[in-house]
């Protein structure tokens, strides 16, 4: 019996395999920003670096403390924005996350917040960074 049979919670099986397989896991040590996000309603916690040369996303990273559901959205965001722009990667929304998935069970759409949020927030510091660079200047 496969864990999506024994789950009382339907995962896909793309879910499962970003669990068992995370992509882009552990810390960054060159990152351009690094923030946390966490949701009080399951207690998940997900940090998130983005390494960005020249307004584009050339690196991404994530640790989680959490359940399958976050870590594999985890490892969906950090896919997703690879390579993108500033403006492309901030048009990424929970839902996008989601549906990368296959879908999340209801009770479990907090982790696509969570992951979307976090990159919201990684975009938001960049720019306050990059905006205090050139007022400086």
């Amino acid at each position: 019996m496969s864990y999506t049979e024994r789950s009382h919670l339907k995962y896909s099986e793309k879910l499962i395999e970003l669990f068992k397989n995370p992509k882009n896991v552990g810390e960054m040590r060159d990152a351009t920003v690094t923030v946390t996000e966490g949701s009080p309603v399951c207690g998940d916690v997900m940090q998130l670096s983005l390494k960005i040369e020249g307004e584009k996303i050339v690196d991404a990273k994530f640790l989680s403390f959490g359940c399958a559901a976050n870590i594999a959205t985890g490892s969906v965001i950090t896919e997703k924005v690879k390579g993108l722009s500033i403006k492309e990667a901030e048009k990424i929304t929970m839902n996008d996350v989601a549906k990368e998935l296959g879908g999340l069970p209801p009770i479990k759409m907090h982790c696509a917040v969570l992951a979307a949020k976090a990159l919201k927030k990684a975009i938001e510091e960049y720019k306050a960074k990059v905006l205090e660079k050139n007022e400086s200047h």
